[in-house]
């Protein structure tokens, strides 16, 4: 892919954050989505990727479903400018009938499909018909918009996978910017309120259920093979990367292991192992997964683990062996995923 068509993409980029009309955060959560599916489904190359309506529709539910919970014990936060967004009011809804439901069960209620398509219906009228309007105009430099889906137009696709860290964290901020700027959530917010965290991140109840799972199948740190007494959970594929809780990125790790790999991705030894173990204890990790409510899906996560190697690859990325101590990442990486 041509450096200037790198560099067009990322100014276009730009231009919809500065100048797109955002009256909900649908074209947030829009963009966030389609570069998760560019990672998880999509190839290093220039071709064209059709996303189907229902992918993009499961991704809003997905990035919704805490946010659609009581925050801090009081309402539910508003996330358009008018009415309460109608995506979050389905969410909503769903998850009052069915409170036992997590984020890694919540396609088993009665009443999920059409869910899904009251969803998927709202993303198709809304966030995919305007995301495109700039500056008074259309530019369409993201995607054509067909029956069934959408098609990312040559290029994009991979711009999505090489910048996601960079989309995601555009994103985000201009998330927690929307809901902080929203005035009928200033009676929920305060000064230290933890709207992030609460927003995005893995509530610290889940992390506690996965470190004690972990514990059971191996209480070893899985970098320096030491026994772990007290020991972080650990994305083996570093959040800042890929900030997508997928139960098979997680491992234990002794808090300086932690803190030392910090994110950079991990050096053969540490990855060949994971690979193995993850291979291994398949079903051990869904059950931990199904036990805090953390979604477990093995080939996604292998996916994302070859993208973030790849890229890292192409512009000359270490990888952490231990303390201080890197190495080249180089092609034989690739070769595991063979």
């Amino acid at each position: 892919m041509k450096p200037e068509f790198q560099l067009a993409f990322l100014s276009k980029l730009q231009r919809l954050f500065a100048e797109g009309d955002f009256t909900a955060t649908y074209k947030f959560a829009l963009l966030i989505a389609l570069a998760d599916l560019s990672v998880e489904v999509g190839r290093d190359d220039n071709e064209p990727l059709k996303l189907p309506y229902r992918s993009i529709g499961l991704k809003f539910i997905q990035l919704y479903w805490q946010q659609a919970a009581p925050f801090t014990g009081g309402g539910v936060l508003v996330q358009n400018l008018g009415t309460q967004a109608a995506v979050v009011s389905a969410i909503t809804e769903y998850r009052r009938k069915h409170p036992s439901l997590t984020l890694n069960t919540f396609q088993n209620g009665d009443g999920f499909q059409t869910l899904l398509s009251a969803v998927t219906a709202t993303v198709k009228l809304q966030p995919v018909k305007y995301i495109q309007n700039l500056g008074g105009g259309q530019d369409v430099f993201l995607f054509e918009s067909g029956k069934d889906g959408i098609t990312l137009l040559p290029g994009v696709g991979y711009c999505l996978r090489r910048f996601q860290p960079l989309v995601q964290q555009l994103a985000r901020s201009h998330w927690l910017d929307h809901i902080r700027g929203n005035k009928r959530n200033l009676p929920l917010l305060g000064e230290d309120d933890d709207l992030e965290l609460f927003l995005f991140e893995t509530p610290r109840q889940a992390l506690t259920t996965i470190s004690s799972g972990l514990r059971k199948i191996r209480s070893k740190c899985h970098y320096c093979d030491g026994t772990v007494k007290e020991a972080d959970v650990d994305h083996f594929i570093p959040r800042s990367l890929y900030p997508r809780d997928l139960m098979h990125n997680f491992v234990l790790a002794h808090p300086s292991c932690n803190r030392s790999k910090s994110d950079t991705l991990a050096a053969k030894p540490h990855l060949m192992r994971w690979m193995e173990f993850i291979y291994t204890h398949d079903n051990d990790l869904k059950e931990i997964g199904f036990e805090a409510g953390i979604k477990s899906d093995a080939p996604t996560t292998i996916s994302v683990a070859r993208w973030g190697y790849s890229n890292a690859l192409s512009s000359g990325g270490q990888a952490w062996i231990k303390a201080a101590q890197y190495e080249p990442l180089e092609c034989t990486y690739m070769g595991l995923w063979e």
